[in-house]
């Protein structure tokens, strides 16, 4: 079954990618200011930053999923963020999402490093990107000698 692979990855790469696009253009549409005063108000530290960081890691990382670009970096920045989501929010509240858990964050930050390092399919630019960056010069042994 390994010809449904690559559209398997495809859809989990675009449901992962929608669902950040969507938390990113949140905070995004909140501005820098409301989005870092709300995080400060959590307990988040830095909340400047932590609001910066989340905002475009969640906007950006969402993109290059679905695109297939950059999939490890892009997998790992969104597994930080929401491990950072799970460690400074959602930890002290139980597993359960209902009760603001770290159910939800924990299963976005598995999915970010499963999609992020799987093999990315033909469906993206990380095939053809990395797949010409790989060709290199053949090297020839000479077995005569």
């Amino acid at each position: 079954m390994t010809f449904l692979r690559t559209p398997a990855l495809l859809a989990a790469r675009i449901a992962l990618g929608f669902i950040f696009i969507m938390h990113g253009w949140q905070k995004f549409q909140n501005g820098h200011a409301a989005t870092a005063a709300g995080f400060e108000k959590m307990g988040v530290p830095n909340p400047d930053f932590s609001a910066f960081f989340a905002t475009w890691v969640e906007l950006l990382g969402g993109v290059a999923l679905i695109l297939g670009v950059l999939l490890p970096l892009a997998g790992t920045l969104l597994a930080i963020n929401m491990i950072g989501a799970l460690f400074t929010v959602h930890h002290k509240h139980g597993f359960w999402m209902p009760d603001t858990g770290y159910e939800y964050v924990l299963a976005l930050a598995a999915g970010a490093l499963a999609v992020g390092f799987a093999n990315s399919g033909v469906v993206s630019i990380d095939h053809y990107l990395f797949r010409r960056i790989g060709r290199g010069k053949e090297v020839v042994v000479d077995q005569n000698s």
